[in-house]
């Protein structure tokens, strides 16, 4: 019993650093590389902490090995869009003015009943109450409500044009903008992509630009059509 006792507390300790090292998110935001390696880590945990035959170190380098695979993982996520795509898939707008997407909420397998489960979840009872409503890679669902509109709360639902460094093209054609405006905008503010860690703007609305080494600014996109 006290071996047991010993071998459980050993992993425990040992679990509690690699989790501490992957990060601080919670397990509903975990994206689905994370969530694989958290059940195998799980799985790999019990066998040494439960059968004393099994030696402790046959547990902890396998954890320790998939450790490494999520730093890796998280690395290339966060410094290529391509991968981070590839890996965590990209929101998709499930909601719009026009009312449900069925063929985008049917791509991500999603039934109306799930969809209606996490508009309840939001506050709103029913799609008439929401303007957009966006399905996270983390599978949560983020929703602009119709009443915020009419605020003036919110225009038009904001595109990330630029995140940590990397342009995303498909977004900016969303925000009905051009390359050139956007790297003109840029230039005038003196920086350059790199130096950008959010640039987010609505179609005709507003902007919001947070540089990696400055304070953020707000302005009105019609800044990106000033030369």
């Amino acid at each position: 019993m006290l071996t047991v006792f010993t071998r459980a507390i050993i992993i425990y300790v040992f679990l509690l650093i690699a989790m501490r090292l992957m990060g601080k998110k919670q397990l509903g935001e975990l994206q689905p590389f994370e969530f694989a390696i958290t059940l195998i880590v799980a799985e790999l945990a019990c066998i040494p902490m439960s059968d004393t035959q099994v030696p402790v170190l046959y547990g902890l380098v396998p954890i320790f090995t998939l450790f490494i695979i999520e730093f890796i993982f998280t690395k290339a996520v966060k410094h290529s869009l391509r991968i981070r795509n590839l890996v965590n898939g990209k929101p998709v707008i499930v909601i719009t003015p026009k009312g449900i997407d069925y063929k985008a909420i049917s791509t991500l397998d999603m039934t109306i009943s799930d969809l209606m489960e996490a508009l309840r979840g939001n506050g709103c009872f029913s799609p008439a109450e929401v303007q957009y409503a966006i399905a996270e890679t983390n599978g949560d669902i983020s929703i602009v409500q119709k009443q915020q509109q009419e605020n003036g709360q919110r225009n038009k639902l904001p595109y990330t044009l630029i995140c940590e460094g990397k342009t995303m093209s498909n977004n900016i054609k969303k925000a009905e903008l051009s390359q050139n405006a956007v790297m003109s905008f840029l230039n005038r503010k003196g920086l350059r992509t790199k130096d950008v860690l959010l640039l987010m703007a609505e179609s005709g609305g507003d902007y919001y630009l947070q540089p990696i080494k400055s304070t953020c600014e707000t302005g009105s996109v019609k800044e990106f059509e000033n030369v």
